[in-house]
């Protein structure tokens, strides 16, 4: 038996956990306030990830989808005391296997030192980086809210 489950069934997200992990223990989320991650949470593709023994939230990742040709994955997230037991695996296990992310055109992803973990899943580097343009304000959470 597993020591951890994966759901995503939004009544068993923790928001706070998650605000902490992410605003506190990420350099992409650093100083985003609570509600606008509950407002990202709100609109996205949750999975969490739960200890089998009490059911703490032990991992948590976010998909933003249209659901028919576009998939962007990000918020991807193990509390390091889960860390090399295979949360991250089984997180994009459930998100590989989840009905409303099938037969998508593109799911794209941004990370910097996780490579191998994606690429069990069919994720490889951009082809033609050219073609990609991107609007990026690395300190907007800084420049506009006050963290909650």
């Amino acid at each position: 038996m597993s020591p951890f489950e994966i759901s995503v069934d939004r009544a068993r997200l923790d928001h706070r956990r998650v605000h902490c992990w992410l605003s506190q223990q990420t350099s992409w989320a650093r100083g985003i306030t609570f509600a606008r991650l509950t407002r990202a949470i709100d609109r996205s593709l949750c999975f969490g990830a739960y200890a089998a023994a009490g059911g703490a939230q032990v991992g948590f990742a976010r998909v933003i989808s249209d659901e028919a040709t576009f998939a962007y994955l990000c918020d991807v997230f193990v509390d390091p005391q889960w860390r090399g037991v295979g949360v991250g695996r089984a997180l994009l296990q459930a998100i590989d296997g989840d009905a409303r992310l099938q037969s998508l055109r593109r799911f794209a992803l941004v990370t910097t030192d996780a490579h191998l973990l994606y690429a069990r899943f069919g994720f490889a580097v951009v082809a033609q980086p050219h073609k990609w343009m991107e609007r990026h304000r690395p300190d907007v959470y800084v420049a506009t809210e006050q963290p909650a």
